[in-house]
């Protein structure tokens, strides 16, 4: 089997994104150019995510809105199977809430999944930085996992971002929001999935019902907190 190396000088099997950080296989070495002011909050940036607000420069630049020409989005809203169409911002619908997840880097569960010799463990490194990302979960289902071009996957929780977790597998669990409440599903993931600071993996293609304020642990460091938000 070909090793190929990308850009930041690691080995990797798969031909499309480097499965030690994510990078793009191939891609020219970026060269040394002025950092740019973050559209979000002014400050210099850069890499893709602002240091300072952790905006992701790949998405559309924020505008400022006003009440009297508020856009309409979807959300999951919690209670509906279906997405629900709001008026954001705005008054809230009572008892209506969004479903968010915030990614971090988290250093306590890289030093378990460490502890106990995960089978990626000596593969993994804990990033030196990892700015917060947060995503609105839309939609039903979310599928947490990598980007592949060559096995068709477009997760709506790409952990595959440089610095990307080498224990998260590319199709490493869902999320459902449906109107019986949220569930996490793992898929037969190599490292498992598991919840709130337990080493116990829950249950492979097993719907395991999730409240606001669980954490979700997967890979090698990365923690997911699912919160419910008043819309």
């Amino acid at each position: 089997m070909a090793i190929a190396t990308c850009p930041d000088g690691h080995q990797s099997v798969a031909t499309d994104y480097c499965d030690v950080c994510g990078s793009p296989m191939g891609a020219a070495v970026p060269e040394t150019v002025a950092a740019a002011l973050c559209p979000s909050c002014g400050s210099p940036s850069s890499g893709r995510f602002c240091e300072v607000c952790g905006f992701d420069s790949a998405l559309p630049t924020p505008v400022a809105r006003t009440p009297e020409a508020a856009p309409t989005e979807i959300v999951a809203v919690s209670g509906d199977s279906a997405a629900t169409e709001v008026s954001s911002p705005g008054p809230g619908v009572p008892g209506a809430v969004a479903w968010v997840a915030t990614i971090t880097a988290d250093r306590e569960f890289y030093d378990r999944v460490q502890a106990r010799k995960g089978p990626d463990a000596d593969q993994v490194e804990f990033p030196a930085f990892y700015p917060e990302r947060r995503i609105t979960l839309r939609g039903t289902d979310i599928l947490i996992g990598k980007h592949s071009v060559s096995q068709g996957l477009q997760p709506e929780i790409d952990l595959g971002i440089a610095p990307a977790d080498a224990g998260v597998s590319r199709a490493h669990a869902t999320i459902r929001i449906a109107d019986t409440g949220i569930t996490i599903t793992d898929l037969g993931s190599t490292n498992g999935t598991s919840l709130n600071g337990s080493d116990d993996l829950i249950p492979v293609k097993v719907a395991v019902p999730l409240q606001s304020g669980d954490r979700i642990h997967l890979g090698g460091w990365t923690t997911i907190a699912i919160t419910a938000e008043p819309i």
